[in-house]
Order: C-alpha cells, then sequence, then structure tokens
C-alpha cells in the first residue's frame, strides 16, 4: 500500500466525512488519528481490490499427497469401522 497522503484527527474526519472520502478516492490513502496515535487508514475501493491477493484453491489432503508422485505411496488405507467404546456408567 502506498504511504497516507494526509492525516486528519478523528473529530476533522467526522467533520468532514465526504471531503474525507473524496481526497481518499482522489488522492490516495488518508490517515485518520485518534488522540494523537494513528487509529485507521481511509482508502478507495480499488485501492482494496489491488491489494488483495486471491487465495488459491485449498486441494484436499489426499489429492496434495497423490500430486507428489512419490513411487510406492499407496493411500487406498483399509480401515477397520469404530464402533465407538463400551463404557461403564
Amino acid at each position: 500500500m502506498t504511504k497516507p497522503t494526509a492525516e486528519w484527527k478523528l473529530e476533522d474526519a467526522k467533520a468532514h466525512f465526504s471531503e474525507l472520502v473524496r481526497r481518499a478516492r482522489s488522492d490516495g490513502p488518508q490517515l485518520v488519528t485518534k488522540r494523537g496515535k494513528d487509529a485507521v487508514i481511509v482508502i478507495a475501493v480499488e485501492e482494496l481490490e489491488r491489494l488483495q491477493t486471491p487465495m488459491p484453491p485449498k486441494t484436499p489432503f489426499i489429492a496434495f499427497m497423490e500430486s507428489l508422485h512419490v513411487p510406492g505411496l499407496d493411500l487406498d488405507i483399509p480401515r477397520e469401522r469404530d464402533l465407538g467404546r463400551e463404557l461403564d456408567l
């Protein structure tokens, strides 16, 4: 993300919200401070979309292991049916 182009006190940001939004869209990110400390940065939607990178789809574990093409790797593991356990109450 680019460096904020302006800094606003929270009370000024509230009083001039339309201007804050306009400048975020035209000039770039706008920093809003609260009691002298950085609080939030207002950015245009286009900037947010540019910054967000799409997450690659997650591969199921078995498919991932099979994609490794390890010789002799057999993932057909037989399993007994688990009926739970008996409890004495």
